[in-house]
């Protein structure tokens, strides 16, 4: 099996500690490193190159935006099982792409997804996001996977499609409600943290990305022709809470 680890990146030289903690990782499979940068200004092309890391595809121009650079990346992966890292993320363990790899030699499996922590800027890990087997209405009930941990065959892209540009914050929840909710890819939750992810992603660093992000989530709901109750924005948020206690 050979595994796709699709990286995006815009002046952030912490790509370097993503980049090295899939390097890290004790795994079965092949694993291939693609990098798409948005044609960075600052020193993190240079601290790349200067880390000796092997990246077997590297291509550096402007683009349209987060999810237009993740799909650029997609095009360009030969893997048989994809997946994102964020340049700010890292894996949690250097056996996580092993736990991927064991989640897909079911070949009736095209997704598989773990657990998620969110770390501080000190390393202390604020709240776990913790998440289970996806079941037929979730996501008009406020749930998703966290988009970070999620792993898809590279042939659910080619049938389904990747990211709707269209949606600025939310379009990794539009992207799974369609492969998850509308089109019932068959998948697998395990119980595992997989990613270590610094907190003020681009939809929560701010209340009103927030905000944005949940509007653009009701949209895609309503893209789909699927239940979007007013309740749904309120749940979402509440659905947070017990990430802080755990």
């Amino acid at each position: 099996m050979k595994l796709s680890i699709v990286t995006v990146v815009r002046n952030d030289p912490r790509v370097v500690e993503a980049l090295a903690s899939v390097r890290a990782q004790h795994c079965g499979a092949e694993v291939e490193c693609i990098v798409v940068d948005g044609a960075s200004t600052d020193g993190t092309l240079a601290a790349l190159e200067a880390s000796g890391l092997r990246v077997d595809r590297l291509i550096s121009e402007p683009d349209g935006g987060l999810y237009d650079a993740m799909n650029k990346g997609i095009a360009l992966a030969t893997g048989e099982v994809v997946g994102t890292l964020n340049a700010d993320d890292r894996y949690a363990s250097d056996t996580v792409l092993a736990s991927v790899a064991a989640a897909f030699e079911d070949p009736g499996i095209l997704a598989a997804y773990g657990d998620l922590a969110y770390l501080t800027p000190a390393g202390r890990v604020l709240r776990r996001w913790g998440s289970r087997p996806f079941q037929a209405g979730d996501f008009a009930r406020g749930w998703m996977p966290p988009h970070p941990t999620f792993f898809v065959r590279r042939e659910v892209y080619g049938r389904w499609g990747g990211f709707d540009t269209g949606f600025r914050i939310a379009a990794d929840f539009e992207l799974m409600l369609r492969f998850l909710e509308v089109h019932r890819v068959p998948s697998r939750h395990v119980p595992e943290v997989w990613i270590h992810m610094r907190s003020g992603g681009v939809s929560n660093r701010s209340p009103g990305n927030i905000w944005r992000a949940n509007r653009e989530c009701l949209r895609a709901l309503r893209k789909h022709g699927l239940p979007a109750p007013w309740t749904f924005i309120p749940r979402k948020i509440l659905s947070k809470l017990p990430q802080f206690l755990g």
